[in-house]
């Protein structure tokens, strides 16, 4: 998470060349394997899993109806890796001319710690951490008792608790479960603590753009802490924490994994729990207000997301600018195992880049997370990013 953090629409051109060069390089991530670890030198990066890192007979090589994020807007077709990130950059343009206005990053976001304890066999402390300029977030942050820097995951939520596993939520506590597998975790809670009307203070942008940013704030916080290896920092997230989370890995390309659990990653108007043409998501208007729910003639889109629907647009694409970085979808009620067509797109971009298994995705029935879904994305962030204390 080291180097430029997120940037404000307009300088993404030369992030966007260094990134395309360590690409090209071969020194994307660098997630070199120590001894006895299941990555290897060659295939850094991958999930290294048979049996969810590979579509269904079903679902292999089906595209869907989705535009390819390869294609520029003339209609040409990205064919190298340079090009590619010339069409990364096109992309990021268009949405965030849409989704408006950026805060400025923060340089030097502060992280406050609270208070401080020991809980069961890592240190506890209740921290404050700054997301915008005089404007911070409640969060817990979860160290291990080994010895640093280690990989490190931020865990976006309602409220932080959840996450830390403070409060009666199974299967939702991800901090504490990454804590207990040597990560260093920070839980970090909504801006003003509604998510239904987030505080984004002088920001105009939709408040989904808002919270990217306010995670990459963040991150940038948790990368600084002594205790972390600022190039592996992760990020996870449930529902509207997987939003929050796919938004901010998507839109700045220091979180070295993502990790979302059901959140709904493509625009499905067939669900009311995918809703991001909601106001607290992308769908805010100024001087309307729209009624919760799906879309339909009588309550039709608003805001960015209409204009968003309008040119085309899709999640497919954010999913694209993970690449070459490792991505789990932890699918449930709201995201079937037909949102690898979707999902193929990210695989084609990385297929280009000379990168394979850096994308995989489990189901279960049920929007809540359970044990087993549970288990595979720990597994996953321990296989992407490692867990061993000290590693470079």
């Amino acid at each position: 998470m080291n180097g430029a953090p997120l940037l404000p629409r307009g300088q993404y051109a030369r992030i966007g060349r260094l990134f395309a060069t360590a690409c090209l390089l071969g020194i994307v991530l660098e997630m070199q394997a120590a001894p006895g670890s299941p990555a290897s030198a060659s295939q850094a990066g991958a999930v290294e899993s048979d049996s969810i890192d590979t579509p269904p007979p079903k679902f292999a090589a089906d595209l869907g109806n989705f535009r390819s994020p390869l294609l520029f807007r003339d209609g040409h077709r990205a064919r190298t890796a340079a090009e590619w990130f010339n069409r990364r950059e096109e992309i990021i343009r268009e949405w965030q001319a849409l989704l408006g206005p950026w805060p400025a990053p923060l340089t030097s976001p502060r992280l406050e710690v609270l208070e401080s304890g020991v809980r069961e066999n890592f240190t506890q402390q209740r921290v404050r951490v700054e997301i915008a300029v005089n404007q911070w977030v409640p969060g817990w942050l979860l160290i291990p008792a080994v010895t640093g820097p280690l990989p490190a995951v931020l865990v976006p939520f309602y409220e932080p608790e959840t996450s830390a596993g403070l409060k009666a939520a199974p299967h939702r506590d991800f901090a504490l479960q990454l804590v207990h597998q040597g990560f260093v975790t920070l839980a970090i809670g909504s801006p003003g603590g509604d998510a239904w009307h987030p505080d984004t203070g002088t920001a105009s942008c939709q408040p989904l753009a808002f919270l990217a940013c306010a995670a990459a704030n963040a991150g940038t916080a948790l990368a600084a802490r002594p205790e972390v290896n600022p190039r592996r920092v992760g990020i996870v997230g449930h529902s509207y924490g997987g939003k929050w989370a796919l938004f901010a890995a998507a839109f700045d390309p220091r979180f070295a994994a993502c990790a979302v659990s059901d959140p709904g990653v493509v625009f499905d108007e067939t669900r009311p729990n995918v809703n991001y043409w909601e106001p607290w998501y992308l769908g805010r208007e100024p001087g309307k207000t729209r009624r919760p729910g799906v879309v339909t003639p009588q309550n039709p889109r608003t805001g960015a997301y209409r204009e968003l629907i309008a040119g085309g647009h899709d999640l497919h694409e954010l999913l694209a600018l993970l690449a070459p970085r490792p991505f789990l979808l932890s699918g449930g009620a709201e995201d079937p195992p037909e949102r690898w067509r979707a999902l193929n797109h990210l695989i084609a971009v990385n297929d280009l880049l000379g990168v394979t298994r850096r994308v995989a995705m489990t189901h279960r029935a049920t929007h809540d997370p359970d044990a087993e879904s549970n288990a595979a994305l720990v597994a996953f962030l321990v296989r992407t990013l490692g867990a061993d204390a000290g590693r470079d």
